[in-house]
């Protein structure tokens, strides 16, 4: 039998390197993001958190109200587990599982997110009064799934990155995650908003800089690059949100380390209690999105 101060010192050791670990290395949950609401929360890998975000990213470009980002959410997950796969029944191929047999586009332009995307909405926009109808109804009746029931299962977390990835629900999304480990050209996310928001772009709805982090952010990381990427919504706080928790969302993708907007800021080295929500920090340039990538 182990002494009972054998056990007890066993038992402060895990403690410890777990309080250590929580505060000072790998982080509890490593390599998630989660969303709130609804008395509830969701957490996503950061892979499918970037899919949910560029599914919801063109909603908002797009100028659908938030319930067309929560049906697809629901059914992308339900049909994919909101991976971009290069396989399924029959086939059936990406984050919706279409198929070009039944007319969706090509295996190459299916395997592309924001093709097959535009594509659900495109059938989506369709269907008379979806946005008040049942989510699952709507979902099934745009795939037309042998499960016609299934996407019901996925409703509340597509109705949760729905609200904070259309900017619903303000300061919501929050990814935990390591260290970048390597330097990052905030370039990388800007082209990936345009590329993610070309209506918005074009029409100068959002536009992009980049400028000096030391006057842009509130705090300067000591891991985050010189030059901050600035994202100006002209005043449509929605749409600043939307695009704060985008930012947020593709962290892990683009070396993102930190994001300020209407004076919160989601902070990559905070861990334990103070990463599981937006920072309250004045300074910077409140009214505007402001992204840090990591850098020398």
């Amino acid at each position: 039998m182990v002494p009972l101060v054998m056990v007890l010192i066993f038992a402060g050791i895990a403690g410890g390197s777990y309080l250590a670990l929580q505060r000072y290395g790998s982080p509890a949950h490593a390599g998630t993001c989660t969303a709130s609401g609804l008395g509830t929360s969701h957490r996503y890998s950061t892979d499918r958190a970037a899919n949910a975000a560029l599914i919801s990213a063109i909603a908002v470009d797009r100028g659908l109200p938030p319930r067309a980002a929560s049906i697809a959410l629901a059914t992308a997950y339900q049909e994919s587990q909101l991976r971009n796969i290069d396989h399924g029944d029959r086939d059936s191929l990406g984050l919706f599982q279409q198929r070009p047999s039944q007319g969706w586009g090509s295996a190459a332009q299916i395997m592309d997110p924001i093709y097959s995307t535009n594509a659900f909405y495109d059938e989506l926009e369709t269907i008379d009064g979806y946005p008040g109808a049942d989510i699952n109804d709507v979902a099934q009746r745009v795939q037309r799934s042998g499960h016609p029931e299934a996407y019901r299962d996925h409703e509340t977390e597509g109705r949760l990155y729905a609200s904070a990835l259309t900017g619903q629900s303000g300061a919501n999304l929050v990814c935990t995650l390591g260290p970048v480990g390597a330097t990052v050209s905030p370039g990388q996310l800007r082209s990936e908003l345009a590329r993610q928001f070309p209506r918005l772009t074009d029409a100068g709805r959002v536009s992009s800089s980049l400028a000096a982090a030391s006057g842009a952010a509130p705090q300067l990381p000591v891991d985050a690059g010189a030059t901050a990427l600035v994202i100006d919504t002209q005043g449509d706080t929605g749409l600043g949100w939307a695009l704060a928790n985008w930012a947020v969302a593709r962290a892990a993708d683009d070396g993102v380390v930190q994001v300020s907007y209407q004076g919160r800021v989601w902070d990559r080295s905070l861990r334990g209690k103070d990463a599981a929500a937006w920072s309250s920090l004045d300074g910077g340039d409140p009214e505007r999105v402001v992204v840090l990538v990591s850098g020398q």
